[in-house]
């Protein structure tokens, strides 16, 4: 498999792996204030399911940097994302997101701040339906 080339460093394996199916990377850009992580994904790499808990604002931001990944909150059909793409998720909205089966993929991950927040970690997206995509 080719490595990956980022404009940021490529970071750690990520800590949160027990979270994720494949693995990923992560490189903590800020964690005062505002956390802010990018997170390069090998091709085929997701995370479970989860929720970002607020009692008011919070959520996250997804600015897309590179290859090809998907997007999905529950109850919907999930969203091709690639370069450019851009994904605002609310507070305590269920979704996942991660690379293409067959392709890295690198976000910039930003925890909107809020009031109450924390992130609540659920089931596995479902492997078939994930392979579907």
């Amino acid at each position: 498999m080719a490595e990956f080339k980022s404009i940021f460093e490529k970071g750690i394996v990520n800590p949160y792996g027990e979270y994720f199916d494949g693995t990923s990377y992560l490189n903590m850009l800020s964690t005062e204030d505002i956390s802010v992580g990018d997170v390069i994904f090998e091709p085929g790499c997701h995370n479970h399911w989860h929720i970002h808990h607020a009692k008011s604002k919070g959520g996250q931001i997804l600015l897309c940097l590179a290859g090809h990944g998907w997007y999905q909150e529950e109850g919907k059909p999930a969203q091709a994302l690639k370069a450019g793409s851009f994904v605002k998720i609310p507070a305590n909205i269920k979704h996942w997101h991660g690379a293409a089966k067959d392709d890295w993929f690198e976000h910039v991950s930003i925890e909107v701040p809020g009031e109450e927040t924390s992130t609540e970690w659920c089931e596995a997206v479902n492997e078939a339906d994930y392979l579907a995509l």
